[in-house]
């Protein structure tokens, strides 16, 4: 243990029975024991203003070096009591006396200077709120490059396995059965199926399209996390169940005369 540096024996002992490193619990009690020693001070600067005013500290009770060598009565530079650095706070704060290098503030009237204070150590820092965006690169670039090649994976795959030839030149004079429109519009082909051709060509692709086009003025929500959009998440994904029924039905349980099949019964009427 270094000489000169007290410690508070109690708080030591409480903490190497409590399984603390030496290290740490030497450091702690001498924490604790300046902490104890500040707490002692204004009760010895209390006791030394009282006797003071009684005339009852001798001369020789003064700092050394508490005099200047002049004995122009001023304390010399370092050699402050509690009592003398408490005054000069109070005539700082009112605007007059000395600081503590001895520098005149002047009179209430006078310039004024403010004493430096000290953070209060319960301070935190606050940090800006996090937004909902990612960089281009490398968090986008990244992405789109794993989707390219996953996307080009399946098409080679796809190209290898998948027999797809090219058909005769169209005939005007003969049309196939079932006679069906590009995968893309096949939903609308089913639609027409249940509703007048105004209906299901115009009316019905029309107010969908409106509907799409209208939803991000309509739902002015600027996050871009699918669990703070669920109103316009739930409308599209509707949506999207709605037309892949459609195109599948059309697809694949449509046949001859676009009457129902089962395509694991009748075979599949459907050619990319």
């Amino acid at each position: 243990m270094a000489e000169g540096q007290p410690i508070d024996q109690q708080v030591y002992d409480d903490l190497i029975a409590r399984g603390k490193s030496e290290r740490v619990a030497l450091a702690k009690a001498r924490a604790a024991a300046v902490r104890k020693q500040r707490q002692a001070e204004p009760d010895e600067t209390t006791t030394s203003t009282t006797e003071r005013a009684q005339g009852g500290v001798p001369a020789a009770s003064e700092p050394a070096g508490g005099r200047d060598p002049e004995g122009a009565g001023q304390p010399a530079r370092g050699a402050l009591t509690a009592e003398q650095r408490r005054e000069r706070v109070q005539q700082a704060l009112a605007g007059g006396g000395q600081d503590g290098n001895g520098n005149g503030h002047g009179g209430p009237g006078g310039p004024r200077r403010q004493m430096p204070l000290a953070p209060p150590s319960g301070v935190q820092q606050i940090k800006g709120k996090q937004e909902d965006k990612v960089y281009t690169w490398p968090h986008l670039i990244a992405s789109e490059f794993v989707a390219l090649l996953t996307i080009l994976a399946f098409l080679v795959v796809f190209s290898s396995l998948v027999d797809a030839p090219l058909q005769e030149l169209a005939n005007p004079t003969e049309s196939p059965n079932p006679a069906k429109a590009p995968w893309y519009f096949l939903g609308l082909q089913e639609l027409l199926l249940y509703f007048h051709p105004m209906v299901a060509g115009v009316t019905l692709p029309g107010v969908m399209a409106a509907g799409l086009i209208a939803l991000p003025y309509l739902d002015r929500n600027p996050s871009q996390r699918p669990e703070n959009r669920k109103t316009a998440v739930t409308i599209y994904t509707l949506f999207m169940v709605f037309w892949g029924t459609l195109t599948i039905t059309g697809s694949f349980f449509r046949g001859p005369g676009l009457n129902w099949v089962w395509p694991w019964v009748d075979g599949i009427w459907f050619n990319l």
